[in-house]
């Protein structure tokens, strides 16, 4: 028998750490802002319905309206992440080494659809969604909703260094702004509206911070807005993937729908070529995978605004 400090790691040892840490899922703001929807198709169709009529006096009998539709594809792409362990070290018992490694590739799997979500937040202002119009934009039309912009400006003293009050001004802008979207019938969509996500770059991380608690209630200089406490919950997530300098992104996240939608073909699946395959004979070390099909698209516009500090 090896001694205890020579005991073997075995192949299925190493895909049990992979998948422990698969289990913890993508980063929490992910699934706050997106719709999660499997697909087993390579591509999935999406008709987006207008909204339902508002109720009327019952005089004359039922009057059904047809629904408007707008219809997109989101197509499905492959993403693979792999690492090498050598056999040597599978037999010495090098776990330490060997579990950083495997929880940095689970790491990197789990982080890969805010990966990609970051990349649409960033493309917002020159890539279309659903009804023709880029996803951040200043004259969304739709139906009778008159034009709307999703896609602000808010005047400050120093557009790269705001103040706590400030920030925490620009903020309430960005929130008005939104519930005063009004669907293809000319309702308002976010009428019912209670939490949001602020997603601010690094830069901001410190006056969004402090505005957040401003907004709230719960400190800083003048909590001259502390009348949203109770009424408003407001998240804040720093994302270091925004190179802005001047802008942050406010979304909704308490309705069904989201502001995008995460497209999974299959969870994220462990392949291994370890002990005794060709492969480890082959190159005396042993090949572990995380292989990912899915993408990302543009879900309601509605949900989401953009404001630039100026």
């Amino acid at each position: 028998m090896l001694p205890q400090q020579f005991q073997k790691i075995t192949t299925n040892g190493v895909k049990g750490m992979i998948l422990a840490r698969l289990d913890t899922g993508p980063a929490g703001w992910v699934m706050a802002l997106a719709m999660r929807v499997t697909s087993d198709q390579a591509s999935e169709d999406y008709a987006w319905l207008g909204a339902s009529p508002a109720l009327r006096e019952f005089i004359g009998g039922r009057t059904p309206a047809e629904l408007r539709e707008n219809s997109f594809s989101i197509s499905n792409k492959d993403f693979e992440g792999s690492i090498t362990i050598k056999s040597k070290d599978m037999r010495r018992d090098k776990l330490g080494v060997i579990s950083v490694r495997v929880n940095q590739l689970a790491d990197r799997a789990n982080d890969h659809p805010a990966k990609l979500m970051s990349a649409l937040i960033v493309n917002g202002e020159s890539t279309p969604c659903y009804d023709g119009q880029y996803f951040f934009d200043t004259d969304h039309v739709e139906g009778e909703s008159g034009t709307l912009s999703n896609d602000i400006n808010f005047d400050v003293a120093t557009p790269t260094a705001p103040t706590d009050d400030e920030f925490a001004e620009a903020i309430l802008a960005g929130i008005q702004a939104m519930y005063g979207f009004k669907d293809d019938r000319g309702e308002p969509i976010n009428q019912s509206a209670t939490e949001f996500t602020v997603m601010v770059p690094v830069p901001f991380m410190g006056a969004a911070l402090k505005a957040s608690a401003i907004l709230l209630g719960n400190g800083g200089k003048t909590a001259t807005l502390a009348a949203l406490k109770g009424q408003i919950n407001i998240n804040i997530v720093i994302n270091p993937r925004l190179p802005w300098t001047t802008k942050f992104g406010i979304f909704r996240t308490d309705e069904a729908a989201k502001a995008f939608i995460l497209q999974e073909e299959q969870i994220p699946d462990v392949i291994a070529l370890g002990e005794g395959s060709e492969y480890e004979q082959l190159n005396k070390e042993q090949l572990f995978g995380v292989d990912w099909t899915g993408n990302v698209g543009y879900g309601y516009w509605q949900f989401a605004c953009l404001v630039t500090l100026t």
